[in-house]
Order: C-alpha cells, then sequence, then structure tokens
C-alpha cells in the first residue's frame, strides 16, 4: 500500500521545518521507502507497517502541539508493489523528461 501523509502541528509559528524534520526521522527509522515532498510525505509498506509509522508520527506531533491537522490519503492495490518510484516514473517517461522545470 502507499500512503500520502501530512502533518501540520499547530505552534503558532509559520515555520514547521524542525517539526517536520523530526516527523521525517520517524519515517526514516521505520524502515519503510518513502518520499518527500512539499506538502507530504509519501510512504510504502505493509498495512500495520505504516499505519504504525503514521501513528507514531502523528503522536510526536502531538506532543509538540496541543492542535495537530493529521491527513492521510491510502492507495491499497493489492496487484501493484513498488508504486512509490513506478507511478512518478510512469508519468515521467509519458511526459519525456523528470517533470521538473
Amino acid at each position: 500500500m502507499l500512503v500520502e501523509l501530512s502533518i501540520v502541528p499547530l505552534t503558532g509559528s509559520s515555520h514547521l521545518s524542525d517539526e517536520i524534520a523530526q516527523i521525517v526521522n520517524i519515517i526514516e527509522d521505520s524502515g519503510l521507502p518513502y518520499q518527500l515532498t512539499p506538502t507530504g510525505t509519501c510512504i510504502e509498506g505493509e498495512w500495520d507497517e505504516v499505519m504504525d509509522t503514521v501513528r507514531q508520527c502523528h503522536e510526536y506531533a502531538r506532543s509538540e502541539a496541543s492542535h495537530v491537522i493529521t491527513t492521510v490519503k491510502i492507495d491499497d492495490d493489492e496487484e501493484q508493489a513498488g508504486k512509490l518510484e513506478g507511478n512518478v516514473r510512469s508519468v515521467r517517461e509519458k511526459i519525456g523528461g523528470d517533470g521538473m522545470n
């Protein structure tokens, strides 16, 4: 399964890079494949391990802020593995480049 995770700790500061870095460290420590994006992080793995990582990330954010917004989007396709890189590669091949301007 592929999960897109976005966590916003409402700390009163518009600069959240320190908090987000700590959350990405939790994902890194999970050993799951992931891809950081400008507005979230995609994580790939089995249900239990991905959801455990999502829970840990949310709990960390909640320990740092009294109000946290966590958004989880799930792409659960039992026929597909390697979607984290495969989905992006497929689109890049079709547009004939790396997708960056």
